[in-house]
């Protein structure tokens, strides 16, 4: 299990509440609870946590990594 360090758990915020997060496993759990009443929880992914609101996290891993490649455009410089 990868274990984010204290220094960065210490400056990290959840982006939905704006609470710290804390490691519990695989994800980072935030320290309060979201409008709805769910504590929302991220997942930690080859040692990077994906803060992503679950409302945007679906459609980011969704889309392929082909997607996201920089490449230029026909006809620039590059």
């Amino acid at each position: 299990m990868p274990k984010i360090s204290p220094e960065l758990l210490s400056v990290l915020r959840c982006p939905v509440t704006g609470s710290p997060l804390v490691q519990e496993g695989e994800e980072l759990v935030a320290t309060a609870a979201g409008q709805d009443g769910a504590t929302p929880r991220y997942t930690i992914e080859d040692g990077i946590p994906l803060l992503l609101p679950p409302q945007l996290l679906a459609p980011a891993t969704a889309a392929g990594s082909d997607q996201h490649d920089s490449k230029p455009a026909a006809g620039t410089a590059g």
